[in-house]
């Protein structure tokens, strides 16, 4: 049995592929670092991740997929998913070995383009859903604060729209789970880390600023909110099935009617 072992990043797969080619093999496993080997397992190849290589694969795929197949891929990367590994290298693989246009990225009768394609709407339903749930809490300094701990890495895919919504202030959106975010001053957006999060000056269990760095308006709007949501429940209509259907139980730590 071949294995190839990689750094589970996007460019350590693509030097997967090359590799792959260039070495004339068809591997039967892709492990991430750190998994189990099979046993009977020959001695694994170890990817040495490399940009160029990289690089020139995706180039290659530029030119056989159309613009959604590219997007299927980067999309549903972002599932952050290691079940992803192998069928997305399956797909890679074949892309390679069809004709340019031959659209096997709408080829829903095979099962690795199908995993692809499940996984990329999983990923852009979430992305979708955090778009509905982010709430964001106002700074005494005029900055607006939302922390999210999501199943995918979504982040990516939805700072432009909070961009384009909320241009006029500045705002961060922090993703607890993963420990970075985004900060958007007015103007531009910005990776951020933060090198000691028990510094900061909100809670990453619950997403609640300090209250010494909580806006006093930002304070009454959440109890405004909270009494309204609490208002407009019809008890007789209540549905708890749907509403953990259409608001998962896992966003609610960081929603304010639902946190407080």
């Amino acid at each position: 049995m071949l294995v190839y072992v990689f750094d589970n990043t996007l460019d350590g797969l693509l030097t997967a592929v090359f590799d792959s080619f260039f070495l004339h093999q068809q591997p039967d496993m892709l492990l991430s670092q750190g998994s189990q080997l099979p046993l009977f397992a020959d001695e694994p190849h170890l990817v040495a991740t490399n940009t160029e290589k990289a690089g020139r694969v995706w180039k290659g795929l530029e030119k056989h997929l159309s613009k959604d197949g590219l997007r299927m891929i980067t999309i549903s990367w972002l599932s952050e998913e290691h079940s992803l590994n192998q069928p997305l290298f399956n797909f890679i693989c074949k892309v390679f070995r069809q004709p340019t246009g031959s659209g096997i990225e709408r080829n829903a009768s095979d099962l690795d383009v199908l995993e692809v394609r499940n996984t990329c709407r999983r990923v852009l339903h979430e992305q979708l859903r955090m778009k509905q749930f982010i709430r964001f809490q106002k700074a005494k300094d005029g900055t607006y604060l939302a922390v999210v701990s999501p199943d995918h890495n979504v982040l990516p895919l939805i700072t432009n729209h909070f961009q384009d919504r909320f241009n006029d202030q500045p705002w961060l959106i922090y993703d607890a789970k993963r420990h970075y975010g985004y900060y958007y001053d007015g103007e531009s957006t910005t990776h951020v880390t933060f090198e000691n999060e028990a510094a900061v000056p909100f809670d990453l269990s619950n997403g609640k600023l300090n209250a010494d760095v909580l806006s006093n308006d930002d304070a009454l709007f959440q109890q405004l909110w909270r009494t309204y949501f609490k208002a407009i429940c019809i008890k007789e209509r209540m549905n708890p099935k749907k509403q953990l259907s259409d608001m998962p139980r896992r966003y609610w730590k960081y929603m304010t009617e639902k946190n407080g």
